[in-house]
């Protein structure tokens, strides 16, 4: 098989972050702040990762904003001539930290909402972070830099979808990413909370199709289908190690944010070996490459060289074994357990906005986020 090259990196600058949400990617053993990468590591990094191919960066988190050394990471990768992308809540953004980005060189921001009104999205979120968003969005516009946000779509907020555009439009929004939870980490252990019905996914899809009519060109619009209504799954992060990888804030290197949840597999470290070696020789990143690893009915599908076999990590949470094809597929032995999970959906009455029929398990992120200062932290 022939090894393409990495295209993004994504770097999880930490795990610390001031909101608590149940939809959280982030493992659910967050990596302590005392095990964080210094700079000089993500310095050395960048020059790799430009070296290897990157063209596309992401900073996120956790919260990105509450290392200090944000602004010399974007300087240093735009020296590279990488495009690089900042993801925030928003929250510690002030007139002169975003200053001292743009004079960075910083390319993108995508700010993340929670729900249209203040109190389902603190609710959401676990914290009062509505109206610091607000302001973030208007101080991004404000800079001349342009506004992409992401919101992720889920039981208590897809009801509220003409809203959410709506809001995001008044802001500025050149671009909403309109995400369909996707079920591992903490939104796994909340899944029953948070899976909307069919009813639910019905009644947004048709609101999704008109609003991207009405609206036209005056923002872009983005839906992410969900997973567990699929009959197939989607070649997750471009395939296993074929496009794209992640370190942690410890220095792990990932073929996705996900992939540390996958426990059987011992993932290398950027403190011990560079970044090319391990793209190219690691065990864990070579293990789902190519399709000599795949069962059947994986094996000999059509549809291969197209989904990859899927998710691993959504196939190690749900069976066990990462090798299996990923439940989602209407052609996998295991598609009951994603069927059982739609029907316990849909036996339920539809969450009001704002109210639960089934209680949140909020990432519990300790006190390592009190107080939002980079110095302080």
């Amino acid at each position: 098989m022939e090894l393409s090259l990495p295209y993004a990196l994504t770097a999880e600058l930490t795990h610390r972050c001031p909101l608590r949400c149940p939809y959280c990617s982030n493992p659910r053993e967050l990596e302590r702040r005392d095990n964080e990468l210094p700079t000089g590591v993500w310095l050395r990094i960048l020059e790799e990762a430009a070296g290897l191919g990157v063209v596309q960066l992401h900073l996120t988190g956790g919260e990105p904003l509450l290392r200090a050394d944000t602004e010399l990471l974007v300087e240093r990768a735009r020296s590279l001539d990488l495009f690089v992308n900042l993801i925030t809540s928003g929250i510690g953004l002030t007139e002169a930290r975003l200053s001292r980005l743009a004079e960075a060189g910083l390319d993108s921001l995508q700010l993340s909402l929670q729900a249209p009104t203040p109190s389902l999205s603190d609710h959401i979120a676990g914290f009062q972070a509505f109206d610091r968003k607000r302001q973030a969005a208007a101080l991004i516009r404000a800079a001349g830099l342009p506004l992409n946000m992401n919101v992720v779509l889920h039981r208590r907020n897809i009801g509220e979808l003409e809203a959410i555009v709506g809001l995001c439009l008044s802001w500025g929004a050149s671009r909403l990413e309109l995400a369909n939870t996707q079920y591992y980490g903490w939104a796994l252990v909340n899944r029953e909370a948070l899976l909307p019905t069919k009813e639910q996914l019905k009644a947004a899809e048709a609101a999704f199709d008109g609003l991207k009519r009405r609206i036209g060109k005056q923002m872009e619009l983005i839906w992410v289908f969900p997973d567990y209504y699929a009959e197939f799954p989607k070649p997750c992060m471009g395939g296993w190690g074929r496009i794209s990888l992640t370190v942690s804030p410890s220095g792990k290197v990932l073929p996705c944010p996900a992939a540390s949840s996958i426990d059987a597999l011992t993932f290398d470290s950027v403190r011990d070996r560079s970044l090319a070696s391990i793209w190219y020789e690691s065990a864990a990143l070579n293990s789902f490459r190519g399709t000599d690893w795949m069962p059947e009915p994986c094996r000999s599908c059509d549809r291969r060289f197209e989904d990859f076999g899927g998710c691993r990590c959504q196939a190690y949470l749900l069976t066990g074994d990462a090798r299996q094809t990923d439940p989602v597929c209407r052609r996998s032995p295991h598609r009951g357990l994603i069927s059982d999970a739609v029907a316990g959906a849909n036996e339920a009455l539809p969450a009001a906005s704002g109210c639960a029929e089934a209680p949140l398990s909020y990432v519990y992120r300790g006190t390592a986020v009190q107080g939002m200062s980079p110095s302080s932290q």
